[in-house]
C-alpha cells in the first residue's frame, strides 16, 4: 500500500516537474533526488538587463519506496546572469502571513508578493506513527526582512488532513565570484519538520513593479551569448539539500537562452 501510495506521488510530482524541463535525476545510495527549472522568457539581451521569471523545481524520494530521510536545510543557488532588485519593493511583515491561509496571505501582503508554487510533503500524525499522509497545498513567496536583512518568506498552507501553515524564510546570499551569484538558504523551521517531511516544491520568481517613476523587475538577466552566437546553454541554478542523519545531495539544472534582436 505505501509503495504504491508512493509510485502516485510520484507521478504527480514527474508531471508537474516537465514542464520545468530541462530535468535532472541523480541518486545518491537510496536517495533520489530530480530537480528542474526554467528560464523565461529565454530571448534576452546581450548587453544588459530584461525582466525575467525563474521556476526551480523539485522532488526527493527513494529507490525502494521507503520514507526518505527529513530535509532539513535547502540551498538554491542563482546564475550571476541574474539580477535580484528588490529596491522600492512593499514587504511583508511575517505576522500577516503566519498562522494565514493562502487567501489571507495573499489579502494581507499581495504588494509584497514575489512569486508562487506548490509543495507536497508527507505527515505522520501522533498516535499514528507508521502510517503517513500526503499533504500538498500552495507556496507563496513574499519579500521580507529579518533583522534589518531582506529575506524571502515562503509561506506554505494545506487544508488537509487539517489546516495548518508555515513559513520558510529564504536568507539571501550575494556573492562576488563564480559561477553563482544570488544564493537562497533556508534551515527548515523546526515546527514544520515536526508536522512532517517536505517532498517536493515547485516555486517561480516573477515581479515587476514601479518605484519612484521607474520600472523595475525582482528578477532580471541577459543572453550570456559569445561574440557571434545567438545561442547559450548555462547553468541556471545549483540546488543543494542536506538531511537528518547528515547526509547531503545536489545538483545543478541547465537551461539556454537566445540573443534577442
Amino acid at each position: 500500500m505505501r509503495a504504491a501510495k508512493l509510485a502516485l506521488i510520484a507521478l504527480a510530482l514527474a508531471a508537474a516537474l516537465v514542464s520545468l524541463a530541462p530535468a535532472s535525476v541523480i541518486q545518491q545510495e537510496n536517495l533520489r533526488l530530480a530537480v528542474a527549472g526554467r528560464l523565461s522568457p529565454q530571448r534576452l539581451p546581450r548587453q544588459g538587463l530584461a525582466p525575467v521569471g525563474v521556476s526551480v523545481g523539485w522532488s526527493i524520494s527513494t529507490a525502494d519506496g521507503a520514507a526518505p530521510p527529513k530535509l532539513r536545510t535547502l540551498q538554491v543557488e542563482i546564475n550571476r546572469h541574474g539580477v535580484l532588485d528588490y529596491a522600492g519593493l512593499p514587504v511583508c511583515p511575517l505576522a500577516k502571513i503566519q498562522p494565514a491561509s493562502t487567501q489571507r496571505a495573499l489579502s494581507n501582503c499581495r504588494s509584497a508578493l514575489v512569486g508562487r508554487g506548490s509543495f507536497s510533503a508527507e505527515i505522520s500524525l501522533r498516535g499514528q506513527e507508521g502510517q503517513s499522509y500526503a499533504a500538498n497545498g500552495q507556496l507563496l513567496l513574499f519579500n521580507g526582512e529579518v533583522k534589518q536583512k531582506h529575506v524571502l518568506f515562503g509561506q506554505i498552507y494545506s487544508a488537509h488532513p487539517f489546516a495548518t501553515s508555515f513559513v520558510i524564510p529564504f536568507a539571501i546570499g550575494q556573492r562576488q565570484k563564480g559561477t553563482y551569484a544570488t544564493v537562497l538558504s533556508a534551515t527548515l523551521p523546526g515546527a514544520l519538520r515536526s508536522w512532517g517531511n517536505l517532498t517536493a516544491i515547485e516555486m517561480s520568481l516573477k515581479r515587476t513593479y514601479s518605484y519612484k517613476g521607474a520600472r523595475h523587475s525582482f528578477l532580471a538577466a541577459g543572453c550570456p551569448a559569445p561574440k557571434g552566437l545567438d545561442l547559450a546553454s548555462f547553468k541556471l541554478a545549483r540546488t543543494s539539500f542536506s538531511f537528518d542523519g547528515g547526509m547531503r545531495i545536489s545538483s545543478t539544472v541547465l537551461d539556454d537562452c537566445r540573443v534577442r534582436g
